[in-house]
């Protein structure tokens, strides 16, 4: 019978169903890990975004309003050129975080969702920074560290409040830069082709340092890295090193420089020996590792702590961290090398905000979440390697049990962020919060009666400036700028109620003694002079403003009004002049100018 087979059956071929080809074996890896980097990723994203989901619904808060509300280079045609170029920054200069708020101007106006939404997105994408970069490291757990990191309420700070957008974008760069460094290293003894990923490193720490001048720490966790991974740092690695070093120097005497002669920093200002930052740095290390271990009682301004080198109590956490840094050192061996680095890492990245160099924020307190945003990764990473190892040491029992900690762990943490990002809702809520956890701000009391003042709550706006001239004028070495502007604030409010006249005069008068070239204390008191129906006297109030800033332009207006009351319309008409030339608004402000210039062109 015909089977429909031509010649003698052939028998089948083998397959070995249990060793497919290498080739096979390779894919199979290959598509693994993809699919591995692809769902760690998701989960590190998922989480950032339900922990900060409160933000997306936040609004602008303190000096947001600077830095984007009113900040015309956002909007100007010639705002890039201004951003890049000139001292017209209302803050200190940070051209790449002014780009990125220009940028976002152009999409998305003044709606602080889409500003939020971006910060949101970079923070999401520094803790996948993370996670490469501790694995690159051979960390164990870093997904586990970038999670933590990613979900840690220390961080609300950075993420939601818009300004620190400069904190959040130089972590961006800062990360890369990093990320490039190991590469280069990894190429440079080999190939030629490793001298572009050093330049795109250098390029990339330039952005960063353009984000915020604390990426100058930069360097140090280059080394580290070298150390970590027992690399030799020859001559030529120094050499290698030497850019990053003069970059940053540089970056942080421009900065020096702006915050000294455009903000008006002054040492004075920020005045402590050597001994009091001593204290205080040794005294900060521990509030930011306490802070990261327990961060239930999280606030946007600390107390400022009292510093006396008098008291030898203070000198228990300088004790603590020298005898930490000696224990790590010598027993460096036997604990390993990568505890010593993720210590080193914080401490180094921690130093420029310890207390060695003036911040203006000084003035209200010696510590602030933010300032441990890229530098918290060091502890986070070392907490998170010392669980995995011990996991991986474990029965399946206890790896359950740890996984299941971890979950936890992570559902409060991000619990805690979610509460955390609730007191940026508006500035009320925020200054509200801040005084509940922090009564002796004076610092939250002004900026709390400065809000109800503009929204027309005179009375209670009046009861927080009282308290934060008190606390103001408690505060050890305040100084004496200070000290008027707390004055001056009081009398702002207090000339808008009807029997507070004379209580101001008194303020402004006490704000002038304080600190005699103040402008806008003697016009003021002018305005209340001339109120109160004393021409004569608000007249050299004007005249005394005016001597000390010729261009301050509504000062002139204020002097010709009360000229013009004289019955002088000659000089007024000479004021109102010098003002609309100094400041073409107030003709809008005061459509009346707008006749009085167009009457004095057409004088012969």
């Amino acid at each position: 019978m015909n089977l429909g087979c031509q010649g003698r059956i052939r028998p089948r071929p083998h397959l070995d169903p249990v060793y497919p080809p290498a080739r096979f074996q390779r894919a199979c890896s290959l598509l693994k890990t993809r699919l591995g980097i692809l769902g760690g990723a998701a989960a590190i994203v998922l989480m950032t975004a339900v922990a900060y989901l409160p933000a997306l619904h936040a609004g602008f808060v303190w000096d947001d309003d600077i830095w984007v509300e009113t900040n015309s280079l956002l909007a100007a045609q010639d705002g890039l050129w201004r951003i890049w170029f000139s001292m017209d920054q209302p803050s200190q200069y940070f051209p790449m975080v002014y780009t990125s708020f220009r940028l976002e101007h152009a999409f998305w106006g003044l709606d602080p969702f889409g500003y939020h939404l971006t910060n949101i997105a970079l923070h999401a994408s520094n803790a996948m920074l993370i996670w490469l970069l501790l694995f690159r490291l051979g960390m164990p757990g870093a997904w586990v560290a970038a999670a933590l990191w990613a979900v840690h309420p220390v961080n609300v700070e950075s993420v939601v409040w818009i300004t620190e957008r400069k904190n959040v974008l130089m972590t961006f760069f800062f990360l890369l830069s990093l990320w490039a460094w190991l590469g280069f290293v990894d190429r440079s003894s080999r190939s030629r082709r490793a001298w572009p990923i050093y330049a795109l490193s250098l390029g990339l720490y330039v952005a960063a340092l353009l984000s915020k001048t604390t990426a100058c720490t930069l360097p140090a966790a280059l080394v580290l890295t070298l150390w970590l991974q027992r690399r030799p740092v020859s001559r030529a690695r120094w050499l290698q090193l030497a850019p990053y070093v003069v970059l940053g120097a540089a970056m942080g005497l421009l900065t020096m420089w702006w915050e000294r002669h455009h903000q008006g920093t002054t040492p004075a200002m920020l005045a402590m020996n050597p001994i009091e930052r001593a204290l205080v740095a040794s005294h900060a290390v521990w509030f930011y590792l306490g802070k990261l271990l327990w961060p239930a009682t999280l606030s946007f301004s600390y107390p400022k702590w009292k510093i006396d080198p008098a008291d030898p109590f203070q000198y228990a956490w300088l004790a603590a961290c020298l005898a930490a840094a000696a224990g790590m050192w010598l027993g460096r061996e036997r604990i390993g090398r990568a505890p010593v680095a993720a210590i080193v890492f914080f401490v180094a990245t921690l130093a420029p905000t310890l207390g060695f160099i003036m911040l203006l924020t000084f003035l209200y307190t010696f510590v602030a979440d933010h300032y441990q945003y890229v530098a918290c990764i060091g502890p986070v990473g070392l907490l998170a390697g010392a669980g995995a190892s011990f996991a991986r040491r474990s029965g399946w029992r206890r790896r359950t049990a740890a996984a299941a900690g971890l979950f936890v762990l992570l559902a409060v943490l991000a619990g805690l962020t979610w509460r955390q990002g609730l007191i940026y809702k508006d500035r009320e809520t925020l200054w509200r919060d801040t005084i509940r956890k922090n009564p002796d701000s004076f610092m939250a009391h002004t900026n709390l009666a400065t809000l109800l003042r503009s929204e027309g709550n005179v009375e209670e706006a009046i009861v927080h400036f009282r308290r934060a001239l008190e606390l103001g004028s408690a505060e050890r070495g305040v100084h004496s700028q200070t000290l008027a502007h707390l004055h001056y604030n009081l009398a702002n409010a207090l000339r808008m109620r009807p029997d507070g006249l004379d209580e101001a005069v008194a303020h402004y008068r006490l704000a002038i003694a304080a600190e005699p070239g103040y402008v806008l204390a003697h016009s003021n008191l002018g305005n209340v002079f001339f109120a109160q129906g004393k021409i004569s006297e608000a007249i050299d109030a004007y005249r005394r403003a005016l001597q000390l800033d010729p261009r301050y332009a509504d000062g002139h207006y204020n002097l010709g009004v009360a000229l013009e009351s004289l019955g002088k319309k000659e000089e007024a008409i000479e004021q109102y002049l010098i003002a609309t030339r100094l400041a073409p608004r107030l003709v809008e402000e005061h459509p009346r100018l707008a006749g009085v210039a167009r009457g004095a062109a057409a004088a012969p």
